[in-house]
């Protein structure tokens, strides 16, 4: 939830002499070819912005009569295979397809759930319900409200309207007012008022979030994620933590996020991919000096050591560099 415009702390910009008729070729070539040039296929869609990859689709779907998606569906497998398929769709599309996964699967995958409604914008929230209603033909509030339920339902079903406060005007004595009330909904009393935690941490702007957890802390003596790692359990537990994350900082939550899944035995490339394609226009030089501070190592080196191939190449083009 950056105040900067995306592309500003992003590693994907837009290419400054952008000649979509020679990428359409280039692609063309690479696809079309005896064995797929897949540097091509990485150099083209790492080295575009969004608006310039809808632009190339258009373009090669006008020339072939094909869809750019598709055709990358059809010559790559596996995890490079998603990855690109996501650099080339529209951020919003991907959002919707990821929150359409999350739930349809065999039961729903509340960490995805979290993860997209936690951290993304009022505008990236509603362009993504909007290409959901468009695939899916049901907003994602339809499909949620037969998956979520109970209190963690109430907070995923605030967040995906997508109507956070959005003034950047912090009034000290508000914030105050709502440490206290956190305070009192949950340390403060036997027993949680979840209701509070979910009408403050789902509906209130990202910065008097931010002076609401400092003002928490000198109430309380505790930070406001131990409090709630303390006092709510389960997906709500889960959903809340994240929340207060991303107010903190999201650069931050995604470095964790990323970390976590190449840590341990096998790398979770969903989430790898996921993470890196969502985040590649928007923050990750904040990620990457996050993952930095977090782990004293760079997230270059890290990729590279974790992950191969095309795959762990593409992956190093979005990281952007070696810091």
């Amino acid at each position: 939830m950056s105040d900067l415009w995306p592309g500003e702390r992003g590693t994907i910009k837009a290419k400054a002499d952008f000649n979509v008729s020679e990428d359409v070729a280039a692609l063309r070539k690479a696809i079309e070819g005896i064995g797929t040039t897949e540097k091509t296929l990485i150099d083209i869609l790492t080295h575009r912005s969004s608006s310039q990859k809808q632009a190339i689709s258009k373009a090669y779907e006008e020339t072939t009569k094909r869809i750019l998606v598709n055709d990358l569906k059809g010559d790559t497998k596996g995890s490079l295979e998603d990855l690109l398929v996501a650099l080339a769709r529209p951020p919003a599309v991907n959002d919707a397809k990821w929150l359409n996964k999350a739930i349809k699967g065999a039961g729903t995958d509340t960490n995805i759930l979290i993860e997209i409604l936690a951290s993304r914008t009022n505008k990236q929230i509603k362009e993504m319900s909007a290409a959901f209603a468009e695939v899916i033909k049901k907003t994602p509030m339809q499909e949620l409200k037969t998956e979520v339920s109970g209190d963690f339902g109430k907070a995923i079903l605030l967040l995906a309207e997508g109507a956070r406060d959005e003034s950047t005007n912090v009034n000290a004595d508000k914030a105050k007012e709502d440490a206290k009330a956190l305070y009192q909904a949950g340390e403060k009393r036997l027993g949680t008022d979840e209701s509070k935690f979910i009408e403050i941490l789902c509906k209130r702007s990202i910065p008097h979030l931010r002076q609401t957890i400092l003002e928490y802390k000198n109430i309380s003596g505790k930070t406001l994620q131990k409090s709630i790692e303390k006092e709510i359990s389960g997906d709500l537990e889960e959903l809340l933590v994240a929340i207060v994350k991303c107010v903190m900082s999201t650069p931050a939550y995604f470095a964790e996020k990323i970390y976590k899944s190449m840590k341990g035995a096998g790398t979770d490339e969903t989430t790898l991919t996921r993470v890196m394609v969502s985040r590649g226009e928007i923050d990750m030089l904040d990620i990457r000096a996050e993952f930095k501070k977090l782990y004293q190592r760079s997230l270059y080196k890290e990729i590279s050591s974790d992950v191969s191939g095309s795959y762990g190449d593409c992956l190093k083009m979005i990281c952007g560099g070696e810091d």
